[in-house]
């Protein structure tokens, strides 16, 4: 039967279709209790959605599983400058304020089971999306003949994990991250001259960057986790994501570097709980996100046709940085069935302020995030627990010619809430 619950569960998910770019294109958090904590839990989990931050935790959870749905919803625009585009045509209506809601609410399941064995050894799977891209605007950006611009990219994550208690203090532990993403774009004409024998004077180029429908990427890695209980009131935890390697974008060979080549980025964190009082658990987290590895996402756009293009080996990106997490949580047990919640979440925005205008396909630009949520046990074993999340608005500026005319990106801007549910059962 529980093997039945687990197929089910799995085959209902599918993919988890995820625009949930808080921390750069990642998620804040993987799971509704660790979400309602600003994404805290490398050093302490209650549920197999810990396997997201670190695989380690899989020992300190007891047996079930866990289901949650998460709906996410961005506010995010781009203010635009000039008044002509790629051939010099006159853009009516393309300046100023360029709404990028036109799909702004998305749906995120993911999915969690533990079993515990003998001599020390636990088992367990979590199924969920790790982040992604949307930008969804009401027309066309640079000209007023082509489809509205948009971007969308999902990226699932099934992990597989097996830990190990050393002793009584140390937990080592692997997960096999399968990743499966997709992406999809339309309306970049105005890119068409950035691709090899380009002439953004005509708006020539080898191909468009966009229009090609939905492509999809596959990929294996693994992330590397240990605990270590320092004390009764003190825990440590460490995890180590090397960069995976994912197939290409064949479909947009033309818009990302190395002829389409998406991988994941490194990522590697510390984190600690603290049992401040029998009732109150405080966790920190520092997560360091490799972003700039990552050539598609950290190149520069030089905005100088006929140098290096779109799609080449070392062609154009987005500009993006290295970015630095931090989450803090803290959990209070008010009552024997009623657990509080709470976080805060912090990231510098990758897209340096040079970098706007491709960066109007994924303006990623949010930094701080707050957290609440709850749980309320039920009879056997089960529960259920609610989180919301609010990434505050921010804008970036910093004028820069797209080079498709004298059309600029001025100004990037984004905000975001996402509410989660999730039932959890034990046996």
């Amino acid at each position: 039967m529980r093997k039945t619950q687990l197929l089910i569960a799995l085959a209902a998910i599918g993919f988890a279709g995820s625009a949930s770019a808080t921390n750069g294109y990642f998620a804040h958090g993987v799971g509704v209790k660790s979400q309602s904590m600003g994404g805290a839990g490398i050093a302490y989990a209650e549920d197999g959605f810990g396997i997201g931050a670190n695989p380690a935790t899989l020992s300190q959870v007891k047996q079930g599983y866990a289901v949650g749905l998460s709906v996410f919803s961005p506010d995010r625009a781009a203010s635009l400058l000039g008044g002509t585009g790629a051939g010099g045509a006159n853009i009516p209506g393309g300046i100023g304020w360029q709404d990028g809601n036109r799909k702004d609410m998305f749906f995120i399941p993911e999915f969690a089971y533990v079993s515990q064995a003998s001599n020390g050894l636990s088992y367990g799977v979590a199924v969920y999306g790790n982040g992604g891209m949307n930008v969804d605007y009401n027309r066309s950006i640079y000209d007023t003949t082509g489809d509205r611009t948009f971007t969308n990219m999902e990226q699932l994550f099934i992990a597989p994990t097996i830990s190990k208690k050393i002793n009584d203090q140390h937990t080592v532990a692997a997960s096999l991250n399968l990743v499966y993403q997709t992406f999809e774009a339309g309306g970049l004409d105005m890119f068409t001259c950035y691709t090899p024998g380009g002439n953004c004077g005509t708006g020539a180029g080898a191909g468009d960057p966009g229009n090609h429908g939905k492509d999809s990427s596959t990929g294996v890695g693994v992330r590397l986790g240990w605990t270590g209980k320092m004390s009764d009131k003190f825990t440590v935890g460490a995890f180590y994501q090397p960069e995976t390697a994912m197939s290409k974008f064949d479909k947009y060979n033309y818009l990302f570097a190395e002829h389409g080549k998406f991988n994941i980025p490194a990522t590697y964190g510390l984190g600690m709980a603290v049992n401040a009082t029998p009732k109150t658990i405080v966790l920190f987290d520092v997560v360091a996100i490799q972003y700039g590895d990552i050539k598609s996402l950290a190149n520069p756009n030089n905005h100088t046709p006929g140098t290096t293009n779109l799609g080449e080996d070392d062609g154009k990106g987005f500009g993006w940085k290295d970015v630095t997490v931090y989450k803090l949580g803290v959990q209070h047990q008010m009552d024997d069935k009623t657990t509080l919640r709470a976080g805060w979440n912090y990231a510098k925005q990758p897209i340096a302020n040079n970098q706007l205008d491709f960066n109007l396909l994924a303006p990623a630009v949010v930094e701080n995030h707050l957290t609440l949520g709850v749980t309320r046990k039920l009879d056997k074993g089960a529960e259920v627990s609610v989180s919301i999340m609010h990434a505050f608005n921010n804008k970036v500026e910093g004028p820069m010619a797209a080079g498709t005319g004298t059309i600029h990106v001025n100004a990037l801007e984004m905000s975001q809430n996402q509410i989660g549910m999730q039932y959890a059962s034990q046996f």
